[in-house]
């Protein structure tokens, strides 16, 4: 058979001329025709046609081959999807996450870093093939570390001997099998917010190669991708239980300091008592209390811990059970009281750098007086039927300032007419949106206009007012009204 031509056209065969169109691409294939020149058209378009068809073939087959050599990778992208998807324990996740990781590129070891915010460094929460003490902490700072370097440029770093692309000076030190490594960044962008690097996985010890391929640096980009978002979303949840846990602790704090504070029905029978105590915080520094003496005489204190918050809550209790120890233990004598529960609280107060302003009161309805220690606290009033006042001035400074002796004051009382007026700065200092104070003058007005009611009504009647004065208070609120 004579030889077919290097282009489309006639060749004399045995047979007699025939029309000869090689197909491209593929040596050794040939479509014959009738030479006919009314058919030289028709075999033109037939050898195109199926030289499509076998371009089409050949590219099936070609995407058959890469899906079935990337069918690993998609695997994996999408088991890393439903184990971060199934947990919000980042740490939990990791080590599943590593293992699969390692396994799909091929590196013998491997490990995932979690940026630290409060610390400053990069702290393993996943390692695959990593002899112990090897892995742990990076500070972020570290001029060596390859992690840290992708942690502080948010830009990978690979390390592969083919290409020369970043020295492999200290693999021997650090036990690698080989030279080439790849360090990824971790990042995460809040809707809105700049790209933020928490994050970096480390890969090295290639098997079968010591080189990570183009494929495997798309596939560990993507995995941090997905881990960025998922430690994101646990950073959140776990934020949000911990909200939670402090705000069922604050609550149970708050539940117990107001069980320390007595009812008013403690003086059931011999005095009437209104008292409102409203703390800043969950948990607040004011306090008061009152008890029986015998005699139909009572006690009544109110104290105000100068700082707020938890430190303020403890000084309060410790300052409010011992109290009531020393005012059983002194007959209600208030400046014995006062000197005992300073020498107790010495401690406290010097270490907590805090005072307490604090005034203590015996009422003997039936010798008609009133017998008090004050300590620097400065609203303590005895109004009089007629609505005249006085104010009960300090004998003493303040609990925690100074070691002055503390004295006590005689005044007279009308039982049944007279009323012991004590309230907080929370009360008189809160101010309206123009900034001026409520003040005493308004305090002891309110009360001296109420001053023919139940001690209960006044006391609601002029917290009212102070509330609905002005903006959100600035300090714990008490006011405490007492008839006997």
């Amino acid at each position: 058979m004579p030889a077919a031509p290097g282009l489309a056209g006639l060749v004399e065969t045995p047979e007699g001329p025939r029309w000869f169109a090689p197909i491209s691409e593929e040596p050794g294939l040939w479509i014959e025709g009738d030479p006919a020149p009314t058919e030289e058209l028709r075999h033109t378009s037939s050898a195109a046609m199926i030289d499509h068809l076998l371009r089409v073939e050949r590219e099936v087959g070609r995407l058959s081959q890469e899906l079935a050599s990337r069918y690993e990778e998609i695997d994996l992208l999408y088991t890393i999807s439903e184990i971060l998807g199934q947990t919000v324990r980042l740490e939990q996740a990791s080590r599943t996450i590593i293992r699969a990781v390692s396994s799909v590129v091929g590196a013998r070891r491997a490990s995932i870093m979690v940026h630290d915010d409060e610390q400053g460094i990069l702290r393993t929460v996943a390692s695959q093939g990593i002899p112990p003490g090897r892995s742990g902490e990076v500070s972020v700072d570290d001029p060596i570390s390859i992690a840290a370097r992708v942690f502080r440029t948010q830009r990978p770093l690979i390390g592969d001997p083919t290409e020369g692309v970043i020295s492999s000076a200290g693999t021997e030190e650090r036990g690698y099998q080989g030279v080439a490594f790849m360090s990824v960044p971790i990042t995460y962008a809040a809707p809105g917010g700049p790209v933020r690097c928490i994050g970096v996985v480390n890969l090295t010890d290639r098997v079968g190669g010591d080189r990570f391929g183009l494929t495997d640096r798309k596939l560990v980009a993507a995995v941090a991708n997905q881990i960025g978002a998922a430690l994101e979303n646990a950073r959140l949840a776990e934020r949000e239980r911990e909200q939670e846990r402090l705000e069922r602790e604050l609550e149970l704090a708050s539940t117990l300091q107001q069980g320390l504070l007595p009812l008013p029905d403690v003086l059931s029978g011999d005095a009437e008592v209104g008292v409102q105590c409203v703390p800043l915080e969950s948990v607040g520094g004011d306090f008061y209390g009152f008890n029986r003496l015998g005699g139909g005489a009572v006690g009544v204190m109110v104290g105000d811990v100068s700082s707020h918050g938890f430190s303020a809550a403890l000084l309060m209790a410790s300052a409010l059970g011992t109290a009531g120890l020393h005012a059983a233990a002194a007959a209600g004598a208030p400046d014995v009281v006062l000197s005992a529960l300073r020498a107790t609280l010495a401690g406290q107060l010097a270490s907590t750098e805090s005072f307490i302003t604090m005034v203590y009161a015996r009422i003997d309805p039936a010798a008609g007086r009133l017998v008090f220690a004050n300590a620097g606290h400065p609203h303590v009033f005895r109004i009089a039927g007629s609505g005249e006042s006085w104010r009960l001035e300090a004998t003493a400074p303040p609990l925690g300032l100074g070691e002055d002796a503390i004295g006590y004051q005689t005044s007279p009382w009308v039982p049944g007419e007279d009323l012991l007026c004590i309230f907080t700065d929370g009360v008189s200092d809160a101010t309206n949106a123009a900034g001026e104070r409520f003040g005493e003058r308004r305090v002891l007005d309110a009360v001296i206009a109420q001053r023919g009611q139940p001690p209960s009504v006044i006391v609601d009647t002029v917290m009212a007012l102070v509330e609905s004065f002005g903006t959100e208070p600035a300090d714990d609120r008490t006011l405490l009204v007492l008839k006997v």
